[in-house]
């Protein structure tokens, strides 16, 4: 994820359950990537916690990180790549206790 080399443009762009696993530098690294990667008016969905935190969690007997900004900081780093959060969903039962966002590049 931290090393894409692709010249495709996509409409569509998901990190389900991934990018919480790496640390907040390298989530934007990711998401500004994704960024890169995205054709006019494409959307990006991708999965986070509920907040900004680092945690040790436990999988399958192994540890297992997991880290998340802010809303607020994921806002930024998306605005700043023609991005908006269009819609968001904290602590959705339905993916796991996730937080869920989406988000559209502003099209022209």
């Amino acid at each position: 994820m931290r090393d894409m080399r692709l010249d495709s443009r996509f409409d569509g762009l998901i990190a389900w359950h991934s990018l919480f696993h790496l640390t907040p530098d390298d989530q934007q690294i990711v998401l500004e990537t994704c960024m890169r990667l995205a054709a006019e008016e494409a959307v990006l969905m991708f999965t986070a916690g509920p907040d900004r935190r680092e945690t040790l969690g436990r999988f399958c007997g192994q540890p297992l990180y997991h880290a998340s900004l802010a809303f607020e900081k994921y806002r930024v780093i998306l605005a700043g790549g023609g991005f908006q959060i269009i819609a968001y969903e904290i602590d959705d039962q339905s993916c796991g206790g996730a937080t869920v966002y989406m988000a559209r590049r502003n099209g022209g």
